[in-house]
């Protein structure tokens, strides 16, 4: 009884710190004026925490690394990755590879809500006529590794990068709607009498909920927020903000930096601030074989071994899978990452250039920022324009910095105009464009020597990594590299997903030294 009464006591001590961090006692350190009381205009200040990542995800804590420092030979002489040390801040990644279930959801939850979109659906399906091969028997792949329950927990692959970046909004705006509903911030079948979700205009979108877009009778939850605001009158509620610190940042594919760096995983083999070993593999050691007494000699990865060998000898398989295997085979690397090596190569978001070390930033490098903004349907009330799906329009960013509020509405006045003389401008002009999105200048039209002209790399090529089970050992390297165009697809290319993370960068600070951070002193009026 005394045990649980002292459960009981500490449960109810920490629901009174939580309120604490919200009471009205907490002032502003810089005028004094008192947080979340209506009375005093309704400022809100919300409880500092470290969030936790999304599903699937777990937290990856960044540092300094050698950009390609991994490769120690160019078979291919590509020259494409030589040395170049950068940061990369911390981030969340996917455990695992995205597998077959994971997209038969996304077409499931399609087929539930564009029932009548034939090409939504379509343009989701991933294209199984990769396994086709004029010389080999694969027909079974093509007709069951997507489907048959029997591959349902492998890696997806026939899927494009493009297909990817539509994956990637679906999840985040799935998962944010679900953190929702279950909080009952707004409806859903778990939460209404009759177990159904209310209809709406649109499905749940994460950008148009917090622009205030998605509101009214049923869509509103009955636990929604506290409305602090000093016209609210009585007990008004308000939907989820940002600043609440609820919902998710974005899905999204990683860089390719993050990707290596995550790869090598290299602070399995740090100790204060020095590694001890570098790595050529996900793994420690120089060969593709485990060391351990139990699974000496087991292949640490799904790769080809040689021509001819994907799997090993009958009666005792090797890494035992002739083609993909199960995400979570093999031992994860030092950050609990499944098949950084082999099994399949994975997309990243970066637009493949061969110089990219040359030219790239040495805080999180990346390549392909092509700047949007969401398009207006009403400027004055700030309405995003949204299309048939319920997803914000994007436009090409027109600035390269915040504009005057007069020049920002002037803007917006000729926009239709711009775009009618963006329209009509000549495609590849040596002079005279407008505005280009593009920061880095790679479409700048007055360059002559445009990528994509006389080479097979454009804007298109699109960066992955990774080797897959149709590979050899030198691709399972993190720092090798290739490019395929973002509209394509292959059997031996998947993804995984990546995530922002916001606040501090240190994962785990436990045992770790640390100057104190004092607390502000109290402001009282004298």
């Amino acid at each position: 009884m005394k045990i649980l009464f002292t459960k009981a006591a500490l449960v109810l001590l920490g629901a009174a710190a939580l309120l604490s961090g919200c009471s009205k006692h907490q002032v502003s350190e810089k005028t004094g004026i008192p947080y979340n009381d209506r009375k005093n205009g309704g400022y809100v200040k919300f409880r500092q925490t470290h969030p936790a990542p999304g599903p699937g995800l777990i937290a990856i804590e960044g540092g300094t690394y050698v950009l390609g420092g991994s490769a120690d030979q160019d078979v291919t002489y590509d020259y494409n990755n030589v040395r170049k040390r950068v940061t990369i801040p911390s981030f969340y990644m996917d455990e695992t590879e995205v597998s077959n279930q994971d997209w038969l959801d996304y077409l499931h939850w399609i087929s539930i809500t564009f029932p009548d979109d034939h090409e939504l659906y379509y343009n989701a399906l991933p294209d199984t006529l990769v396994w086709r091969s004029p010389l080999s028997y694969n027909e079974p792949y093509v007709n069951n590794y997507l489907r048959h329950p029997a591959f349902e927990d492998y890696p997806v692959v026939g899927v494009s990068w493009d297909q990817v970046q539509d994956y990637c909004q679906w999840r985040t705006d799935r998962a944010n709607e679900h953190i929702l509903a279950v909080k009952g911030i707004i409806a859903s079948a778990a939460n209404t009498k009759n177990g159904q979700a209310p209809k709406t205009p649109a499905p749940f979108n994460t950008e148009m909920y917090l622009n205030g877009q998605d509101r009214g009778a049923g869509f509103d939850g009955k636990k929604m927020l506290p409305d602090l605001n000093p016209g609210a009158k009585g007990k008004a509620v308000r939907p989820a903000r940002l600043e609440d610190g609820i919902l998710k940042p974005a899905y999204r594919l990683p860089t390719e930096a993050e990707w290596e760096y995550a790869a090598l995983a290299l602070a399995g083999n740090t100790q204060f601030e020095n590694i001890n070993d570098n790595k050529v593999y996900p793994w420690n050691g120089l060969g593709v074989r485990s060391p351990k007494k139990a699974t000496r000699g087991l292949i640490l990865a799904n790769f080809k071994r040689g021509e001819g060998d994907n799997a090993g000898v009958g009666g005792y398989l090797n890494d035992k899978a002739e083609i993909t295997a199960p995400v979570r085979s093999y031992p994860p690397n030092d950050f609990g990452l499944y098949n950084m090596a082999g099994n399949v190569n994975e997309w990243v978001q970066d637009t493949y250039r061969q110089t990219s070390f040359e030219e790239v930033d040495d805080f999180n490098p990346f390549r392909g920022n092509q700047f949007t903004n969401k398009e207006l349907a009403d400027p004055s009330k700030g309405l995003y324009a949204k299309d048939k799906y319920g997803r914000p329009i994007r436009v090409a960013a027109t600035s390269g910095k915040k504009l005057k509020y007069a020049d920002y509405l002037a803007q917006l006045q000729t926009s239709d105009s711009l775009k009618k003389a963006a329209a009509a401008a000549p495609k590849n002009a040596l002079a005279g464009k407008p505005y280009d999105p593009d920061a880095r200048g790679f479409r700048d039209t007055v360059n002559n020597s445009l990528y994509g002209t006389t080479t097979l790399v454009n804007d298109h090529s699109k960066v992955y990594k990774g080797g897959s089970w149709n590979d050899l050992a030198f691709w399972l390297n993190p720092a090798t590299r290739r490019f395929m165009d973002e509209d394509n697809a292959s059997a031996e290319v998947g993804f995984r997903c990546a995530m922002d993370l916001v606040g501090s960068d240190e994962i785990n600070p436990n045992g770790k030294p640390h100057f104190g951070v004092k607390k502000a002193k109290p402001f009282k009026v004298q």
